[in-house]
């Protein structure tokens, strides 16, 4: 009270001297933050006036890239530059309805499948901004040409890419202006002297992602962390007593969001090449849990482990070379024979083509226990399927640190039965009934095909009798497919050997791939403008969107 009364009197006594001196005491206007164009050296450490912690710093704001622009790394040297600001933008929806899938986290991966971004969450209508970061030239013109592939996951759906689902890859020669939105300064703008830059984005098909719901299977608590530096890419496993496990990619700051998992005691385990994490055991409920970090114990390649084997291709066909990957135990899908591999663990070393034509090794392998497959790629080899032989299963070997892990057989490899369709090269949409086709086996008395969906389930299986050279053709004769399921026909020749059935070949592990129904996205969608206000979306809090 005497406070405000004071403060009325200083005011009233400054009528006797003139209004100046009540004026005096309202704070001075802050100088405007100097913008930089093109081609300027700019500190990336430097934030917008609006994002400061620190109120002292709006006092003496320094110069940013304008808006359009990012402060982005120089191709040579230690300095960054001004840039054209690019992002990925896109949509995440429900492959059935359609509906955008709201908070779903989003990252761009490189070539060799490591995170180059921190996740963002899509908005309301699914719709996000991923800013992508591009080396540059002195003049801030892109120094390189760079693709990517998106990582996609969500509360209640399965993660995306995952088991028959490959990840498009998105080039950067496809960007073009990005829209300005009305209340969204950063996608254009001037610097100080006054010329207009415009962002660029790509957002085309391989942009939009379309998530499989889980269904019924859908249950559990989302649980958060983070494995510190030097851990982009780390594969984190919510291990219980079901398999597939709950798993997340950790984004390139090594934080992690699992989302589904079960309530019970859950091991927090990481895989990937040249990182031993120490492992962390929780107790899951019905809450969900943040700040679940796990800890480095060594990234010295010396004191992990080597895996290495010798496979022998034999009757390969035009299938001359293959290679070879580990997935760990806890989120292999025994169905689909596949699972999510740790981001390194492959010979040859990713994105390098197979070659491999006996003797492989795998370095840096940290512990745990996996899968090792063999011809896993699409190679035109398959992994011998003749169960009656030594080196035609799937082995599972415990891996411990610092050990020599020797794969106990030598894998038998063959040449694969070659599709014609669907899904010869990647996943092809079909109706309602589709029809099957692929090459004849020569040398069999029969086939049977299988069709699984996405999460592994038998949807229909059938024999098939003997061909006659050419082409052998199916019509589906299971249940209705399911709207925006994904499925894969699998089909093995078989002939009879002493009166039993002995397995000749099979179809590739990623092809045959079909998907029936999956709904578009709708091309309009409207956020509440109250609900935004409560919450903006980290795409940008637009009121409004559409698809690209």
């Amino acid at each position: 009270m005497f406070k405000s009364r004071l403060g009325i009197l200083t005011c009233s006594a400054s009528l006797v001297f003139g209004l100046a001196a009540c004026q005096k005491d309202e704070p001075e206007p802050l100088p405007e933050q100097p913008l930089l164009a093109p081609g300027a050296a700019c500190d990336p450490s430097v934030l917008p006036v609006d994002q400061t912690p620190d109120e002292e710093d709006d006092k003496d704001p320094q110069p940013i890239c304008a808006p359009g622009l990012a402060c982005e790394p120089r191709a040579e040297g230690d300095e960054y530059v001004c840039g054209t600001a690019l992002s990925i933008r896109g949509r995440v929806t429900d492959s059935a309805s359609g509906l955008g899938v709201e908070g779903a986290l989003v990252a761009a991966l490189n070539e060799l499948g490591e995170p180059v971004t921190d996740v963002v969450a899509s908005d309301a209508c699914g719709d996000y901004i991923l800013p992508v970061s591009v080396r540059r030239n002195a003049d801030g013109s892109y120094a390189e040409s760079l693709k990517w592939t998106l990582a996609v996951s969500a509360s209640d759906y399965q993660p995306f890419p995952t088991g028959l689902r490959p990840a498009l890859p998105i080039d950067m020669s496809d960007a073009e202006p990005a829209p300005a939105e009305a209340d969204d300064e950063a996608d254009t703008g001037s610097s100080d002297d006054g010329e207009t830059y415009e962002a660029e984005m790509v957002n085309n098909a391989a942009t939009n992602v379309a998530l499989i719901s889980l269904g019924a299977d859908a249950q559990g608590v989302t649980i958060s962390g983070s494995l510190g530096e030097g851990t982009a890419g780390t594969l984190v496993v919510a291990e219980s007593g079901t398999t597939p496990a709950p798993y997340a990619i950790a984004d390139a700051s090594g934080a992690y969001t699992l989302f589904n998992v079960p309530a019970g005691a859950v091991m927090i385990r990481g895989y990937r090449q040249n990182v031993e994490i120490e492992p962390v055991e929780v107790t899951v409920g019905t809450a969900d849990m943040a700040d679940v970090d796990l800890r480095v114990l060594t990234n010295d390649p010396a004191m992990l482990a080597t895996v290495s084997g010798d496979l022998n291709i034999v009757d390969g066909g035009s299938g001359t070379v293959t290679s070879v990957v580990l997935v760990p135990a806890s989120v292999y899908n025994a169905p689909l024979e596949r699972g999510p591999v740790p981001l390194g663990l492959r010979d040859p070393p990713p994105p390098a083509a197979p070659d491999v034509t006996g003797a492989f090794s795998l370095t840096g392998v940290p512990s745990g226990t996996y899968k090792v497959l063999v011809a896993f790629e699409n190679d035109m080899l398959v992994r011998d399927p003749d169960e009656g032989i030594a080196g035609t299963q799937i082995p599972e070997i415990v891996v411990e640190s610092g050990q020599v892990v020797a794969v106990p057989d030598s894998f038998k490899v063959t040449g694969a039965l070659g599709i014609v369709g669907p899904g010869k090269e990647r996943p092809e949409p079909v109706e309602a009934v589709p029809t099957f086709t692929w090459i004849d086996d020569s040398s069999e008395e029969g086939y049977d095909l299988v069709v699984f969906d996405a999460l592994g389930k038998i949807a229909w299986q059938t024999e098939v009798p003997s061909g006659n050279g050419g082409n052998v053709t199916l019509e589906y004769g299971g249940e209705a497919l399911e709207p925006g399921m994904y499925y894969q026909f699998r089909v093995t020749s078989w002939r009879l050997v002493q009166d039993q059935r002995r397995n000749i070949s099979r179809t590739e592990d990623l092809r045959g791939v079909f998907v029936h129904g999956e709904a578009p996205p709708l091309e309009e969608c409207t956020i509440d403008e109250e609900a935004a206000t409560d919450g903006e979306s980290s795409s940008g809090g637009e009121s409004s969107s559409s698809t690209g």
